[in-house]
């Protein structure tokens, strides 16, 4: 559950609306690093990791990405720099600059504290979805949802097994009884979770077995681990669609018990290779039906 948002103060007003600008160095957020998502303060939109933050020096919070589909672009009445600001509500939150090379991206988002709200890691449950999807290899699975809009955070791991705390030798074995799996922290006010689970099911074959392409075994077995009855619920009626469609649908449906994370070599690992998956596409199986759900890949 969020927590409600205050109405904006004066300053904030004139920073957030009016497109104002705070002085260097005053912000609370501009020299703050410590894990946690940070929000849009007039809409409670989730704008920016703290993994994406970086000291630029020159006194305003910097941040190098977005969170996919949360930030919006504009010319800026001055007709020399770029605008950013809320894709949610349109608040004003700064500018971004490319090219300066003060990271690898050669980004750098220049934006006022007052127009965001931070949220520490230990609190992010009251303010973000979660869901985790089985569908083989992590790394591709991983890969699709690290782009879709609405995605705060992805990590790979392994659930649906009885031995605690598993390596990746151990789940390879086939011994453990996990599945390779994706954990998934979505903003719920951009990305449903049906449009997650749609997305889930277009990424991989949902009518094989126990395997995923090549990749053979228990461990790549196709499932959606729901975390409450309304994610069962909505996993069902797609797979029931699916069925309709004429797909012989073998996805499992398991409640979420434990995640365990993976290897840390395991992690975002096409990303960081600058490489795309062979062993997961985009394939509709939807039909015209899956265009009315928001939260699909940004190109």
């Amino acid at each position: 559950m969020r927590y409600p948002i205050p109405p904006l103060t004066p300053e904030e007003e004139r920073v957030i609306v009016y497109r104002g600008t705070e002085p260097p160095f005053q912000g609370r957020y501009w020299n703050r690093f410590d894990p946690g998502v940070y929000l849009c303060r007039r809409c409670g939109r989730a704008l920016y990791r703290s993994e994406d933050k970086f000291d630029a020096g020159c006194g305003w919070p910097s941040f190098d990405a977005e969170v996919p589909g949360a930030v919006g672009r504009r010319p800026d009445p001055d007709g020399r720099r770029t605008e950013i600001f809320c894709a949610g509500c349109g608040a004003h939150l700064g500018h971004v600059f490319t090219g300066e090379r003060m990271t690898p991206r050669h980004v750098r988002h220049c934006v006022n504290s007052l127009s965001l709200q931070f949220v520490p890691e230990h609190a992010l449950a009251d303010h973000v979805g979660r869901a985790v999807f089985a569908g083989g290899c992590f790394w591709g699975v991983e890969y699709w949802f690290q782009s879709a809009a609405g995605v705060i955070r992805t990590r790979v791991g392994y659930a649906g097994g009885r031995t605690p705390n598993p390596t990746y030798r151990e789940v390879c074995t086939g011994k453990t009884g996990h599945a390779e799996a994706v954990e998934v922290l979505f903003d719920p006010q951009a990305v449903s979770f049906e449009a997650l689970a749609r997305l889930f099911f277009e990424i991989h074959d949902p009518t094989q077995r126990d395997r995923q392409g090549p990749d053979v075994g228990k461990q790549y077995r196709s499932i959606i681990f729901y975390a409450d009855e309304n994610q069962k619920s909505v996993a069902l009626r797609l797979m029931v669609h699916l069925r309709e469609r004429g797909f012989a649908v073998q996805t499992a449906l398991e409640p979420l018990e434990v995640f365990w994370p993976a290897e840390d070599y395991h992690q975002g690992y096409y990303r960081r290779r600058g490489e795309t998956p062979s062993c997961h596409r985009r394939t509709s199986r939807f039909g015209d039906s899956a265009e009315s759900e928001g939260g699909m890949p940004a190109p």
